[in-house]
């Protein structure tokens, strides 16, 4: 990536040296839970919770920045400002207004509106106080660990959280993270998993804009999509204990990773970016192709869409649901939750994920 030399964000903290005593569990009078959403260890970030009645403290313990870890913020930086400049144009195309999160530079550990956390989480972002969190030695653990070499991964890193911070901002984290008290653990998995992938569409569209602006070099694209590949759930699993737990995923596969993220970079807009109305999470698989409906027939299904990022259990939504289980579509009225003629083979599914 073409970078040095250029503007940096201003919108950068530097609390490397700095040691932070952070809070724990549930607190203030509300008892209000934030979560920190952890963007590439593979855990699931819902078990991250703090406190935002919290406050910071540490001390400098003497920390000298060596070149190489000069170079690493310079970068960081660098690709901030990119995205700050991406992402308030597209705000303001659509009549909206862009406020700019600041980073986090730290090292070991943190203390956030989130809560504390260390190293071992990697990059985060904290939708309590609108800030991303690095410890820089990731950038060498993406490559050595993950074996995701490339200033330009680590660049998807920094675009991937701000991602999630342009969730914050339309209001997509408020909508989904309270579901995390009203289910079970692995059917919130299900929707974090849509909420990262859409993270990875945003991060998609600013690679999309440093193309056009001619910041990319050969071979950026793919050390992008192989940190993508990287940090899949499966693929975490896999070398970590050598078997897959779909159940409980919460970032989805490298192949949709890769998969959203390119999409993101094709399109270059927030629409098209809408992961939780997708029946498919495969992003390159969004041929309309017949579906088998509850009585057997063989049709497309068309479902209009009047509100592209809300997603509700089918008790809430407006007018219909369709039911997504086992390869059936099924509409699902809302009047009495019955199922409508075209699904008399059997109930309907009530516990799913429901399209608006």
């Amino acid at each position: 990536m073409k970078w040095k030399g250029r503007e940096r964000s201003s919108n950068v903290e530097d609390r490397r040296g700095m040691g932070g005593k952070g809070i724990a569990g549930i607190g203030g009078g509300l008892g209000i839970i934030i979560l920190i959403v952890v963007t590439l260890m593979g855990g699931n970030p819902a078990d991250l919770l703090g406190d935002l009645s919290g406050s910071e403290s540490g001390t400098n313990s003497g920390y000298q920045e060596t070149a190489k870890e000069k170079e690493a913020a310079d970068f960081v930086s660098v690709v901030l400002a990119d995205t700050e400049r991406v992402w308030t144009k597209e705000f303001k195309q659509d009549g909206m207004t862009y406020k700019e999160p600041t980073l986090v530079l730290y090292t070991d550990q943190v203390s956030s509106a989130c809560g504390q956390a260390g190293k071992s989480v990697g990059p985060f972002y904290c939708p309590g106080d609108q800030k991303l969190y690095i410890d820089l030695s990731f950038y060498d653990e993406l490559q050595t660990k993950y074996g995701a070499p490339g200033d330009f991964a680590m660049a998807y890193v920094i675009a991937h959280e701000v991602g999630h911070h342009v969730q914050t901002l339309l209001g997509t984290s408020d909508e989904i993270m309270p579901l995390r008290q009203k289910m079970s653990e692995e059917k919130f998995n299900k929707y974090l998993v849509r909420f990262e992938l859409q993270a990875d569409y945003y991060a998609g569209v600013w690679a999309h804009h440093a193309q056009g602006e001619n910041l990319l070099e050969e071979g950026d694209l793919e050390e992008a999509l192989g940190a993508a590949n990287a940090v899949g759930d499966d693929t975490l699993q896999k070398k970590g204990q050598g078997y897959v737990v779909p159940e409980s995923f919460t970032h989805g596969t490298s192949k949709q990773r890769k998969s959203w993220f390119q999409k993101g970079f094709d399109n270059g807009t927030i629409e098209g970016g809408d992961t939780f109305e997708a029946a498919n999470l495969q992003a390159d698989d969004f041929k309309k192709r017949p579906f088998r409906v509850g009585n057997g027939l063989s049709g497309l299904v068309v479902v209009i869409v009047k509100h592209l990022r809300i997603i509700r259990h089918i008790g809430e939504v407006d007018d219909f649901s369709v039911c997504i289980k086992a390869g059936d579509i099924r509409p699902v009225l809302r009047e009495d939750r019955s199922v409508s003629p075209l699904a008399a083979d059997g109930p309907a599914c009530l516990e799913c994920i429901a399209i608006c």
